[in-house]
């Protein structure tokens, strides 16, 4: 299959986002930001290591839900610009486990609930004030989906601070890492195809309860993935996928920025790196 045909359900799920957004905009302007999702900071506390710590906390309406940072194959990745903070030298955002959310034909991997994003970030300055300033897209779906921008701006101080309960409850709620999950092996192999590689990858770990699902992540943003298939053996998660560049030519693959996340029942897994074996 060629890279036109697999992008084909991408390039048309983003292109009726775009025509519900300004659609509803345009029908007696009924389409209202603060009933769809509301965003602001928790301004956190200051760490030993001079880290702050902060978080996103995102409030969506009744009904609508947005998604995680490899949404599936019919939903929007959230995107993040810091560019207008003081003091700030990086953001890292930390990702609570996700659900799998049915789109459709499609299943997609997000939040159907008020979600708190940990956010650690690096002073340029240690010790000195920050004042963090964003704009982050997001898609959000409920009949529809669309695409909405929020702005968030809120002065972080150089103080120790308090440990905030939404903060720490969202960081107990992150995936287990592999070594937690009793994760023992990992193996993966590469499959040139026409237009790619396909990716099978082995995974020696305990069950993570019904519905196991593999979300495979390249590491690179124009190395597109497909949805993975993911198959119990015993004490082995077996799941493959394949994976091509948007541009339609080769590419290369680095192992280590492969990641793996096995999301369970109540339940997620966070492996990083795809060795040979």
């Amino acid at each position: 299959m060629g890279i036109s045909a697999v992008m084909k359900p991408i390039l048309t799920f983003l292109g009726a986002a775009v025509f519900a957004v300004f659609g509803t905009l345009s029908s007696a302007q009924s389409f209202v930001l603060d009933d769809v999702v509301k965003a602001h900071v928790i301004p956190g506390w200051r760490a030993a290591d001079g880290q702050h710590i902060a978080a996103l906390h995102l409030e969506l309406g009744h009904g609508w839900k947005t998604y995680w940072r490899a949404p599936g194959d019919a939903g929007i990745p959230p995107r993040f610009n810091w560019s207008g903070s003081r003091n700030l030298a990086r953001v890292e955002v930390e990702w609570p486990m996700p659900k799998q959310i049915p789109q459709g034909r499609y299943m997609t991997i997000g939040y159907d609930g008020p979600v708190t994003l940990p956010l650690r970030i690096a002073p340029k300055t240690a010790g000195q004030a920050i004042s963090l300033t964003g704009e982050i897209e997001l898609g959000v779906c409920r009949e529809v989906c669309i695409p909405v921008k929020v702005s968030v701006a809120q002065d972080l101080p150089s103080g120790k601070g308090k440990r905030d309960p939404a903060i720490v409850a969202a960081l107990a709620s992150l995936p287990y890492s592999a070594s937690e999950a009793g994760v023992s092996h990992v193996a993966c192999r590469l499959s040139p195809t026409q237009d790619g590689v396909q990716l099978s990858a082995v995974i020696t770990m305990p069950s993570q309860g019904a519905r196991e699902v593999a979300v495979f992540e390249a590491g690179d943003p124009n190395i597109w993935v497909a949805p993975s298939t993911a198959q119990r053996k015993g004490g082995q998660l077996v799941a493959q996928t394949s994976m091509q560049h948007v541009s339609g030519k080769s590419f290369a693959l680095k192992r280590s920025d492969v990641r793996i996340t096995v999301l369970g029942q109540g339940r997620a897994v966070e492996i990083q790196g795809c060795p040979a074996g």
